[in-house]
């Protein structure tokens, strides 16, 4: 292609991407278009209910990480279980949309091709070494406190002002195994609308229309974030290096902080 022609086009799904931004700020919160319907779009939150999310208010003992508040899925600051939200239904290829909103200093995520998720006790090691322990001394009831970690990839939502080590945890990050391109998050408190594509291990973050991520999950970049990290945890590292589980639930995360979520849809790909 020419320099032209390449210029032209960048221009074209520019113009596309505005159009696309500006169709969806008037859409009505929650709501799918006939255009969305007739092209295989599925709403996964409604607005209003936990329909189809597995409820953590419902367990034994309830979960206090999330409610519905403004039309928005919530996580809560502080809560006695910190735990994700997760859907009802398991997904191998897709396409998600979603906004999201975070609280000054807050930090939270969406999480996909999600391995496992447990229990985390306390322990003398670091993080990552009580999970490992996690799997050797796995919490046998769901406790009145505690964590449950997800073992999965992660879509970063955070407030950027809060990064200190590496752009590599800043906002629609490959969490902690590839940056994003280009600062595309909005000023904490404002909407941002985020994509993630996922084919085979082809996947793609994007934010307010621009493309952030553009990688493979089992890229050397990211296997590199993994053995950095989880080197010292063989189960965890094993489970992200090789991904036994194709098709799993998605999950929004609760990080301690407030943090919305709306608008959230999702197509199913064909492999």
């Amino acid at each position: 292609m020419s320099l032209y022609g390449w210029k032209s086009t960048r221009i074209l799904c520019g113009a596309i991407s505005a159009l696309a931004c500006c169709a969806a700020a008037d859409q009505p919160p929650n709501t799918l278009t006939a255009a969305e319907m007739h092209d295989g779009w599925t709403l996964l939150f409604d607005g209003k209910t936990m329909a189809g999310w597995d409820d953590p208010r419902l367990k034994t003992p309830p979960g206090d990480a999330w409610t519905i508040e403004d039309g928005c899925l919530k996580a809560t600051a502080h809560p006695r279980i910190t735990e994700d939200l997760f859907t009802a239904r398991t997904f191998g290829d897709f396409e998600l949309e979603f906004d999201w909103r975070i609280s000054p200093g807050g930090n939270s995520g969406v999480k996909y091709r999600i391995q496992d998720h447990r229990f985390v006790a306390p322990s003398k090691g670091t993080f990552e070494q009580s999970v490992e322990q996690s799997f050797q001394h796995p919490v046998s009831q769901r406790p009145a406190r505690g964590q449950d970690y997800v073992i999965g990839f992660e879509y970063q939502v955070i407030d950027n002002s809060e990064v200190r080590n590496s752009p590599k945890q800043t906002a629609g990050a490959l969490y902690d195994m590839v940056a994003p391109s280009a600062q595309a998050a909005r000023p904490v408190g404002e909407f941002n609308h985020s994509r993630i594509l996922v084919r085979g291990n082809h996947v793609e973050h994007w934010m307010n229309g621009v493309k952030v991520v553009d990688s493979a999950l089992n890229s050397p970049e990211a296997l590199a974030g993994i053995k950095t990290r989880w080197g010292i945890a063989p189960h965890v590292y094993e489970l992200l290096a090789k991904q036994p589980k194709k098709d799993c639930s998605i999950s929004l995360q609760n990080h301690g902080a407030d943090a919305w979520f709306r608008n959230i849809k999702i197509r199913t790909l064909a492999r």
